[in-house]
């Protein structure tokens, strides 16, 4: 006969993570933590750039600033934890850890999808309405969409994984993920979890299918925009913003719809960890690499910002 685990403060959970693979584990350990490093460098270096040049100073980049911030705190959130589980044969995670990495991802992803709705928004008021745009996208407006991402996202994330956590779980304590993710703990329970799945399934098409509709027809309405230009200077910086905005929607959504938006299987659960590991570790390590590489803006801010604005 299964027991309950009656999980409390002083519990802890076993994190699978790729322990299937004990060979791999040193080969990932080394990879991750390069683009961990990666990411904390790129995305602060955006952040500080941002800040110390004036020219910086308009909504996309005040916008990018905080989709840097957010990809340095959900990264944080979960790579950590894994080099330490990758590194030794400790693989475990507190009650209270795990319930904290939960909320902490839950609420930092729901951030990125609705961030990346208002950025969409953003470029979609510069493109196809650039005599309001000053006033369509002023000061006070662009800090109001920006701290209303943060808000749903922490205040969807606090029901969320309470809603997860009041589900008793069975007797084993391994979670069959390398971080604390709902699908995951889901399977532990004991009893019925229809109508956790069904609020999950209801969750991921307001934070993800509804922002992903938002953007591509944001960008709908671009294109037929960008079509009626005339101006090949004006038209090829629309493409080189507006590619790199559509570049990281790829890469965040693809993923999160892969994990979110199909039925749980047994045999899927390896597979979303590899997928997973993508958006968690890839994709905010490639975020700055797009939206600065070839970026004149940028290029034109370090030249300023370093002295050297009279060199090409």
């Amino acid at each position: 006969m299964v027991e309950n685990f009656n999980a409390s403060w002083e519990g802890h959970f076993i994190l699978l993570g790729f322990s299937k693979w004990p060979n791999l584990e040193v080969v990932l350990f080394v990879v991750i933590l390069i683009f961990y490093l990666i990411t904390l460098t790129g995305n602060l270096f955006i952040i500080i750039l941002s800040y110390l040049d004036s020219h910086l100073h308009t909504p996309m980049y005040f916008f990018l600033s905080n989709l840097s911030a957010l990809d340095l705190c959900y990264t944080t959130s979960s790579v950590p934890q894994l080099l330490f589980n990758l590194w030794g044969p400790e693989k475990t995670i507190s009650y209270a850890g795990c319930m904290l990495q939960l909320y902490f991802v839950l609420a930092l992803g729901t951030t990125e999808c609705v961030l990346l709705v208002v950025m969409s928004y953003d470029r979609y008021a510069a493109v196809c309405k650039p005599l309001h745009y000053s006033v369509l996208m002023n000061p006070r407006f662009c800090h109001l969409l920006a701290a209303a991402s943060w808000v749903s996202g922490f205040t969807t994330s606090a029901l969320h994984s309470s809603f997860t956590f009041w589900v008793p779980l069975c007797g084993h304590r391994q979670v069959d993920h390398f971080f604390c993710e709902v699908p995951a703990l889901l399977r532990l329970s004991c009893v019925d979890i229809r109508a956790n799945e069904l609020t999950l399934m209801v969750m991921s098409a307001i934070f993800v299918v509804i922002p992903l509709i938002l953007i591509l027809s944001s960008y709908g309405a671009i294109a037929c925009t960008v079509l009626r230009m005339q101006s090949t200077t004006r038209l090829q910086k629309v493409f080189g913003t507006c590619g790199a905005h559509l570049t990281v929607v790829s890469l965040f959504f693809i993923p999160i719809m892969c994990i979110y938006l199909q039925p749980p299987t047994e045999n899927s659960q390896d597979q979303a960890k590899f997928i997973a590991l993508f958006y968690t570790v890839v994709t905010p390590s490639l975020n700055p690499l797009i939206y600065t590489l070839r970026n004149k803006d940028v290029r034109g801010a370090i030249r300023r910002v370093t002295g050297h604005e009279r060199e090409l």
